[in-house]
């Protein structure tokens, strides 16, 4: 059985990577392999690639944008996601929390600050890039909110956050959720099946 390492790159602020994180636990325990959350910055990205956002690149063309909402319903009703809500506030200046991502694993509590930041950015509609609001959401979460944020501002942290984006760019990645199984790429919560298929192929030689 062969080795595989499976990477997930993400920004809170994308609700692809949300939808990919509710349903990566699944495929976690069908395969037996864990991804690896890379934390990046898709404002960064954005701009190391001179990628658009969805809601920009095809806000001229009609029926893409239509399309694009059928094609989340249908995700949303297939997976049971029935938490979900658009934010309100998108799209959103995610910098501290995405530094806050970064902070966190230094601090050792990565995972439930995650879980925290998808859900409240993409069931509790927060708007996410106001200190105060960052704050609450990570005592509601009953994680310690000081200690994080300043963290985040070390320039060991953002350095860091700056690296894994560039990184992402440079291994191809133009945008979230972006998946690596070993050094191949796929982007999109639609190739979730096609990262599955591939973990269990290599599983198998």
């Amino acid at each position: 059985m062969s080795d595989v390492k499976v990477q997930f790159l993400f920004d809170f602020g994308s609700p692809n990577a949300y939808f990919s994180h509710k349903v990566i636990p699944g495929i976690e325990q069908r395969t037996g392999t864990r991804f690896e959350y890379v934390p990046i910055l898709l404002g960064g990205l954005f701009k190391l690639t001179g990628n658009r956002s969805p809601v920009e690149a095809f806000a001229g063309i009609r029926n893409k944008l239509e399309y694009g909402r059928i094609e989340t319903d249908r995700f949303v009703r297939k997976h049971g996601l029935t938490a979900y809500r658009f934010n309100p506030n998108f799209p959103v200046n995610t910098l501290q929390i995405m530094r806050g991502a970064v902070a966190a694993q230094v601090e050792g509590c990565f995972e439930p600050y995650v879980e925290a930041m998808f859900a409240e950015m993409w069931e509790h509609e927060k708007k996410l890039d106001e200190p105060a609001v960052i704050e609450a959401a990570l005592k509601d979460a009953g994680l310690d909110s000081q200690r994080i944020m300043r963290r985040a501002n070390d320039p060991d942290v953002k350095q860091a956050l700056l690296e894994s984006t560039k990184s992402a760019a440079d291994r191809g990645a133009f945008g979230s959720p972006t998946f690596f199984v070993n050094d191949e790429i796929y982007f999109g919560k639609d190739k979730l099946a096609e990262v599955e298929e591939e973990i269990m192929r290599i599983k198998a030689l």
